[in-house]
């Protein structure tokens, strides 16, 4: 009954949301009045992203540990493979859809002016190298905080000493003022966001050694575990919350929006375009391949992850959609945790399904805008570097800054970009949900994929005590525990390394303490 009425707040805060924003609108509240619509959605979003680092450590740790090592390299494998495949048929989808439909007319320019947006000396292979870079922190501690990041600088004209005959002295010239353009130097800087994808490489490799020493390990795998269920039971209190921030979040985007009649007129076949590709990609492509692989209904598989699409929508963040992800299939759908607690964090970083088909699009779209005909080798280098920007687009709220690298690798003019930015707060919430029912599915395939290796391996008898020890802490935990009556002074603290940390008659005698002599 919770579940449900959870469910259903949450679809009535996106609806009211936009209901309230397009109410208010019309009264031009003043940037104060928009402040403070958006203010309980910001506090909302910043407690919610507060969870994100210590959920995505505890959970992939104590998913990897009860996971034999070649068991994990298989769901790794089937991880990549499954999207790596989505984001291309994605991309595909985009270029094939924006190049029949032709939405950009250069007409446009005369009814929104032209773009403000700066070119940018990146490359693919920058953007490439950086996700690298990323996997392999080189200290774990700034990764919770900061990211590498390559960056262009112009470089300081080199001078050279010139002597002159007449008095013996010496002058010096700059060799590279004549150039047109100054000459830009590759450095690496490290900017302030979370790097989920060094830290999920880390936590992986953690996870995987704490498997192979087994009950050697056990006392951190139970702190891992413990440390998981509380960060759960948080975020399960934290869903009420929910409603309140979303609604605030959409009302605030739809007030805040400038010239909104003029733009949706103006880019109404770019919208439509977008939209249509996405809802192709996520009602064909996805279901269409969980059924290939699993032979069950995709349909009955997206009413079960109905809740976490809305609140996808509702935030634009596939990383703070993650906890409403976890419930819905490990409690909805029934996927074992230990396929969703690696998998969903893994994809909520590189898996953006709806992004590289948005990016596709856009770069396509500009290029009709300047009556450019792209050729079949650039159309094929669109859909390349789409894929790889995509992945370095991280589970924030997605910006237009990944687009650059796109429109410069085929020469496009990347100053026009500014002229979607309008429409992007739209936008940017459908691929998100996009991206979530990606992960989704790819959960539900790999699972279908790997379960009869994971029934196999909970033969093991740590593994099913670690079961066991999860379930416990997920259950409702009595109010009072009675304490026994009195505990002897003698005690022997030894504990067996496979005795579990949890067990049911923990809960109904109390506290163990030791084994009495």
């Amino acid at each position: 009954m919770k579940k449900d009425l959870l469910l259903v707040l949450t679809i009535e805060s996106v609806v009211i949301g936009v209901v309230l924003g397009f109410v208010i609108r019309p009264f031009n509240p003043s940037n104060d009045t928009i402040s403070l619509i958006g203010f309980p959605g910001e506090i909302f979003m910043q407690i919610v992203e507060m969870m994100i680092l210590p959920m995505i450590i505890s959970s992939v740790i104590s998913a990897l540990a009860q996971i034999r090592p070649e068991d994990t390299s298989r769901i790794g494998i089937y991880t990549i493979a499954y999207y790596m495949l989505t984001t291309l048929l994605s991309t595909f989808t985009g270029i094939v859809l924006v190049s029949s439909i032709h939405p950009g007319d250069p007409a446009l320019f005369h009814n929104l002016g032209e773009g403000t947006l700066d070119d940018t000396a990146l490359s693919t292979l920058d953007t490439f190298l950086d996700q690298i870079r990323n996997m392999f922190p080189e200290n774990i501690i700034q990764a919770t905080f900061q990211q590498v990041q390559t960056n262009y600088i112009p470089v300081k004209p080199r001078l050279q000493r010139i002597f002159t005959n007449a008095t013996n002295a010496t002058s010096m010239i700059a060799l590279n003022t004549t150039t047109a353009q100054p000459l830009m130097k590759p450095i690496l800087e490290y900017t302030n966001e979370m790097n989920v994808l060094g830290l999920i490489v880390f936590c992986t490799g953690f996870g995987i050694v704490l498997s192979i020493l087994g009950d050697q390990a056990r006392l951190m795998i139970n702190f891992f575990i413990v440390l998981d269920a509380v960060i759960m039971k948080w975020i399960s209190a934290l869903m009420w919350c929910y409603p309140i921030g979303i609604l605030s979040l959409v009302c605030k985007n739809i007030v805040d929006i400038d010239n909104l009649t003029e733009t949706a007129q103006a880019l109404a076949m770019y919208v439509v375009t977008v939209i249509c590709g996405l809802m192709i990609h996520s009602l064909l492509t996805l279901p269409l391949l969980y059924y290939i692989f699993t032979r069950n209904s995709p349909f009955n598989y997206m009413t079960g992850m109905l809740q976490a699409l809305t609140t996808a929508f509702g935030t634009a963040s596939s990383g703070a959609t993650l906890p409403v992800t976890f419930r819905s299939l490990e409690e909805n759908l029934k996927i074992d945790r230990r396929v969703t607690r690696f998998v969903l964090p893994l994809g909520a970083t590189i898996t953006m399904d709806g992004t590289a088909l948005y990016e596709a699009v856009a770069v396509i779209f500009i290029a009709q805008l300047h009556n450019v005909q792209l050729t079949m080798f650039e159309l094929l280098t669109i859909s390349f570097t789409t894929t790889i920007a995509s992945i370095g687009s991280g589970s924030v709220p997605a910006g237009l800054d990944t687009i650059l690298i796109v429109l410069t690798t085929v020469g496009l003019p990347a100053k026009d970009l500014s002229l979607l930015l309008t429409v992007d707060w739209l936008l940017d919430r459908i691929r998100t949900s996009v991206n979530v029912l990606g992960d989704g599915f790819g959960c539900g395939i790999i699972y279908h994929l790997s379960k009869a290796r994971l029934l196999e391996a909970d033969n093991d008898e740590l593994i099913r005590q670690i079961k066991t020890d999860i379930q416990l802490l997920n259950a409702e935990i009595p109010t009072v525990v009675t304490p026994r009556a009195s505990i002897p002074t003698s005690v022997n603290l030894s504990i067996s390394p496979s005795q579990p940390l949890l067990n049911k008659q923990s809960f109904d005698d109390g506290p163990k303490v030791g084994k009495v002599n």
